[in-house]
């Protein structure tokens, strides 16, 4: 990706909570909006995104009242998604909208093949938002999840966590998460001096349960509306 359009790019995450009856319409527009939303005029890439309320997650956590979508899209047609009629299909059957946009830090990794927030990068000032992707890898599937209780359980009490949920395109592998502190002062601690959180890593070396991985770092530029883990 050239400068001359990096410098034009934005990273927006959305995230709706709708009631029970509205889930049959969920389901059918997370396999319809897909192809649309990649389709946006302007849009770079784009996923539509199940969550969990990130107590483990896992599968067991899946959420079917919050969906999500991250896109990254050139920020001269940000307006006209925000009001395209996916978005807004969206926006009138949730009973809340979170938005925040966001501009890389750092992005290290591939999802689906590529890094979609390689972008021009900027200071880590003010809150933060951390989104990991991983392609677990055929048959490990299980002893990824029995790592997991003890980071999660870490994560939850880390100082400066605002929020934090299981995001993924799929139920079964294909995890990830997304997690919003006050500071990346407050993301680091939890990264590098969490003892659960480094055991993990060293776990996931040793087991090689990737077949992709990606960790991005953004800073957050604008919020609308409110997130909380559960």
């Amino acid at each position: 990706m050239n400068e001359a359009v990096s410098s034009k790019i934005v990273t927006v995450a959305y995230f709706w909570r709708i009631s029970k009856s509205s889930i049959p319409f969920a389901l059918l527009r997370m396999a319809l909006d897909r192809g649309g939303l990649r389709r946006t005029k302007g849009v770079l890439f784009a996923k539509m995104l199940g969550t969990g309320n990130g107590e483990t997650f896992t599968p067991k956590d899946a959420d079917s009242t919050r969906w999500g979508a991250i896109i990254t899209i050139e920020e001269n047609q940000l307006t006209a998604l925000d009001s395209s009629r996916i978005i807004t299909r969206w926006r009138n059957k949730s009973q809340s909208e979170f938005r925040a946009l966001l501009d890389p830090i750092a992005s290290h990794g591939h999802w689906s093949k590529e890094n979609p927030f390689s972008y021009s990068t900027t200071s880590a000032n003010g809150a933060v938002i951390a989104i990991t992707r991983a392609r677990i890898a055929t048959l490990k599937n299980a002893i990824f999840w029995s790592a997991v209780p003890p980071v999660t359980k870490s994560l939850h009490n880390s100082p400066g966590l605002i929020a934090a949920i299981g995001i993924g395109e799929a139920p079964l592998g294909l995890q990830g998460t997304f997690s919003y502190w006050k500071s990346a002062k407050d993301l680091k601690e939890f990264a590098y001096k969490s003892s659960a959180h480094q055991e993990v890593i060293a776990a996931t070396a040793r087991n090689k349960w990737y077949r992709e991985e990606l960790f991005a770092r953004f800073s957050v530029r604008e919020v609308r509306g409110e997130i909380s883990s559960k």
